[in-house]
């Protein structure tokens, strides 16, 4: 059965495997994302995915990277990888890998991966969102993924919140990353964010239920899927918090009953959006139609 080989990029972790057409994780290797240069992080990446440069029956490379990035991910700036600027990351892969490489925005990638094999599955219109180091999002529209106009679509991190709040790595002030993101909570706190208390956990729940109301308004989406280490990590109290602050502020006939749920594939999600993002590269389909 051939297969993806899956990359996700994150602030704190790189995370590699193999992920067959059916969308199961297979070998799955980890790092921690370090490297002061932007060479010596790639040349981790690299160490990261040798192991399966052997494996009989790889079609493509599918990577789920943190953004910005510039269209096909043929260079990428993630806001929480300072040492990748404008980093020529889909070219180097290819040139490494000697397969076709699809490359795009980890929380568009999770939106691929959960409506293909996860809480979305069979959903034409909905939203998909990653709270952990960051905070992006995935719009699935029509059943079609949203790219926008240099492929950035999505970035419901950077809803303002509260205009008072504090800055933005983006320039800006009270966006949703600024307050709801790990490292934002744990600079807040002064200690990690696994030790947050009950109202944190719930204040956290209801700034991204404040933000997901401006988007299902916009765009008419009767769902809301959630990962990342943050919002699976603060659980019941984070999603009933978000699920009231998204009910109080959808009162249109048309956003009435829109619901916000955890993602359907855990700690797998990453990894097969990232093959998501490979397969639909080579034609498949991976959403409903």
């Amino acid at each position: 059965m051939a297969s993806a080989l899956a990359i996700d990029i994150g602030g704190t972790k790189l995370e590699a495997a193999l992920v067959d057409s059916t969308g199961a994780v297979l070998g799955r290797r980890r790092a921690p994302t370090a490297g002061a240069e932007a060479e010596a992080l790639f040349d981790q990446l690299s160490d990261l995915v040798s192991p399966f440069l052997g494996e009989g029956g790889l079609a493509v490379c599918g990577v789920g990277s943190g953004g910005p990035m510039s269209a096909g991910g043929e260079t990428v700036s993630p806001l929480n990888i300072p040492q990748w600027r404008n980093f020529p990351l889909r070219e180097r892969l290819a040139d490494l890998l000697e397969i076709p490489v699809a490359i795009d925005n980890d929380a568009k990638a999770l939106a691929l991966g959960e409506g293909w094999r996860g809480a979305a599955a069979g959903y034409r219109n909905f939203l998909a969102m990653v709270v952990s180091t960051g905070v992006g999002g995935g719009l699935v529209v029509d059943g079609r993924l949203l790219d926008g106009d240099e492929g950035n679509a999505g970035h419901v991190g950077h809803v303002i919140v509260d205009p008072e709040g504090p800055p933005c790595a983006c320039g800006s002030r009270g966006c949703l990353e600024a307050m709801a993101s790990g490292p934002s909570i744990a600079r807040q706190l002064g200690y990690p964010v696994e030790d947050a208390p009950a109202e944190v956990r719930r204040r956290t729940g209801q700034l991204v239920g404040r933000a997901v109301a401006s988007v299902v308004n916009l765009l008419d989406l009767p769902l809301t899927v959630v990962a990342g280490s943050v919002a699976l990590g603060f659980g019941d109290e984070f999603f009933d918090a978000a699920q009231k602050e998204l009910s109080r502020h959808c009162g249109l006939d048309f956003t009435h009953g829109a619901r916000i749920v955890p993602a359907g594939l855990g700690s797998d999600g990453p990894l097969v959006g990232a093959a998501a993002v490979g397969w639909m590269s080579l034609g498949e389909l991976v959403l409903s139609s």
